[in-house]
């Protein structure tokens, strides 16, 4: 993906403008990955979750106990993305990022099964706040 490719969908989904079927995990993490390298003024732990809500609903989703946003998958998703901007160089491209993040287990879209069990994760309590692993802990965390 390009930085071009990556900025257009970072700024499509800030503006609510992003197609539905083109937010999928890959735009997920390069969205991240663009708004905390060039994202100004934002801080995507605090910022997203809000961002992401309002987005689901602009396309026609809901944020319940069972679809839409999730606090969980989000800030686990931002913490290893930022654990995988701290060990590239200095000045790193989004694109750069991206590749690197596609080299990852993050590339998987069940990443987050090897840390939680797919009924914590997929929890109610999960959706609404930050929930621990409960089959290994984050190596980043």
């Amino acid at each position: 993906m390009t930085d071009e490719e990556m900025e257009r969908i970072a700024l499509g989904f800030c503006a609510r403008t992003l197609p539905k079927e083109e937010w999928t995990h890959m735009a997920h993490f390069s969205t991240a990955l663009w708004l905390m390298l060039r994202g100004p003024d934002l801080v995507p732990e605090r910022d997203m979750p809000g961002m992401i809500a309002a987005y689901n609903e602009s396309v026609g989703g809901v944020n319940s106990d069972t679809s839409g946003y999730h606090e969980t998958i989000t800030q686990a998703s931002l913490r290893a993305a930022r654990a995988l901007l701290t060990g590239l160089p200095e000045g790193v491209t989004p694109a750069e990022a991206f590749a690197a993040l596609m080299d990852s287990p993050m590339a998987d879209k069940d990443w987050l099964y090897a840390y939680w069990s797919r009924e914590r994760l997929m929890s109610a309590e999960a959706r609404r706040a930050w929930v621990e692993p409960d089959l290994t802990p984050l190596p980043w965390a």
